[in-house]
């Protein structure tokens, strides 16, 4: 006998994915307009359709996936949109496109051409995940994603969060008390969905006392069906183009951080009971992402984490198809402007802070202790990406512009550091933690491979390489394309050897 498709724990579980699916729509209505400058007509009728269209196909799929198990008890695996792409390729992919052209359509299909590259490199991770994962040490994985966590994900929500205390600041903390505790709330109702009805409801109530305590958006809504449509020559047509290529640095650490962290999601539903295939498991999670892209969606799918609370709450199959289609009713009727007119993006920001602080805290927990250092050393590169975001957002507002400031910082501010660093940051936060690990464990012919990745990655421009005009920083691709940074590393390199040699690893140094 099947199991049932629905038990009464799904509609719990349906709540939970819903409200972090939910979000995860507002950021890209909110953040595609604001930092994209994409037109509403292009978000709700391109790019949430196509998101609509993987998210229902990869929720679908992971129900089937758990109901073929033939037992009762498997809970699927949640899937949606994953929030730290998403906020990589608006922040770091689309918005350099935008602010050096200010075409809109070009900023969106070089974002296509990225989550095409990001869908392939994650169905590849079918067949070769295992061995990426063995091949590069968790603490470098764990740190560079950990640095967009606290910096373009904590620390540049939390900033909007305590600028509106009255409304933002209480659901946050709610979201805090009620995660941090793992407690349950009356009638089992979501954390999140409490949360962030509370401070919707706070809005509205300060709204009737002073109309300037809480503007709602009052861009106007026409409820319309928008279908899916396909965009495949907008998607490829940008494969090649320098804007795309130049992006690499960030969609192939973040394609890789996908396929490792679904691996690390299919072990933790294992742990919690429900053991699914690698293969058809990572195949269908790259698939979703093509599908989006090549139906006008920039932004990748994933396998989320969090299976077991999910399990625990008594979701089984039904909530991941409850999901996926009242994601895609919201999509494809373009309602996702008239929930921000309800609900103010501030409240749910708490959400956002959470998973910052959790990946960030599960960079140092999940490694060994002596690892930590690596860690630490891996977040540095994000904090001079952020940074060099910060300086020129603070200079365009004053009026002027990096490439008119840079001369005049000298000491005080190293720049040319900053900007250096910030060049394919997630590459070299993986390459520098890497080295370290290996450095840590005495296996320094491994942390000298790790440092000759960071010269060819040097030379060819893929890191550290840049060009300052008026328009802003730009990479510069070709050969030799940083020589110092290169020879830095090949020296590194030689000296890694060195150590080899005169400082032979013992039997019991560098255990994992």
């Amino acid at each position: 006998m099947q199991p049932a498709w629905f038990v009464r724990g799904d509609v719990d579980g349906f709540f939970g994915l819903f409200v972090d699916n939910l979000l995860q729509l507002m950021l890209v209505v909110v953040l595609c307009e604001a930092v994209c400058g994409l037109p509403p007509s292009l978000v709700l009728g391109r790019i949430l359709p196509g998101a609509a269209l993987s998210i229902l196909l990869g929720n679908l799929f992971y129900a089937w996936q758990a109901r073929k198990t033939g037992r009762a008890d498997a809970t699927a695996l949640p899937f949606g949109i994953n929030t730290p792409s998403l906020l990589a390729f608006v922040f770091l992919v689309m918005r350099p496109v935008y602010e050096e052209t200010k075409d809109p359509t070009l900023t969106w299909r070089v974002g296509l051409s990225a989550c095409v590259v990001s869908g392939i490199f994650e169905a590849c991770g079918a067949f070769v995940g295992d061995w990426l994962r063995r091949s590069t040490p968790r603490a470098a994985l764990l740190a560079a994603l950990a640095g967009i966590a606290l910096t373009f994900i904590s620390m540049g929500f939390v900033f909007q969060i305590f600028a509106h205390p009255w409304i933002a600041v209480f659901p946050m903390l709610m979201l805090l008390a009620v995660y941090g505790s793992r407690s349950r709330l009356p009638m089992g109702l979501p954390g999140g969905l409490v949360a962030i009805a509370t401070g919707t409801a706070i809005a509205w109530l300060l709204r009737t006392i002073s109309p300037a305590m809480f503007e709602p958006l009052r861009d106007p809504v026409a409820l319309a069906f928008h279908p899916p449509v396909p965009v495949l020559g907008d998607a490829v047509a940008l494969l090649t183009d320098p804007r795309s290529t130049k992006a690499l640095s960030v969609v192939l650490p973040m394609g890789l951080f996908n396929v490792v962290g679904s691996l690390q999601n299919l072990e933790s539903a294992e742990a919690a009971g429900d053991r699914y295939a690698t293969m058809p498991s990572l195949l269908a999670n790259g698939t979703a992402t093509l599908g989006a892209a090549f139906f006008g969606s920039p932004f990748p799918t994933t396998i989320y984490i969090g299976h077991p609370a999910w399990k625990a709450m008594g979701a089984r199959r039904g909530y991941s198809i409850l999901n996926g289609a009242a994601v895609t009713a919201i999509c494809l009727m373009g309602a996702a402007p008239l929930v921000l007119r309800v609900v103010p993006i501030d409240v749910t920001l708490g959400i956002l802070l959470w998973v910052g602080l959790i990946i960030t805290a599960q960079a140092f927990q999940e490694v060994p202790r002596s690892h930590m250092s690596a860690v630490a050393l891996g977040l540095v590169p994000s904090f001079a990406a952020w940074a060099l975001v910060l300086i020129d957002v603070a200079l365009r507002a004053g009026g002027s512009s990096l490439f008119q400031a840079a001369p005049g910082f000298g000491a005080s501010l190293y720049i040319d550091g900053v900007i250096a660093l910030s060049q394919g940051f997630l590459l070299t936060s993986i390459i520098l933690a890497a080295i370290l690990v290996f450095i840590i464990e005495r296996r320094f012919l491994h942390a000298a491979a790790w440092a000759l990745s960071g010269a060819a990655l040097s030379m060819v421009g893929l890191i550290h390489a840049y060009v300052l005009t008026p328009r802003g920083v730009e990479n510069h691709l070709g050969l030799a394309a940083a020589p110092g940074f290169a020879a830095a590393y090949a020296m590194s390199a030689g000296f890694l050897v060195l150590l080899h040699f005169t400082h032979p690893r013992q039997s019991d140094e560098g255990a994992h």
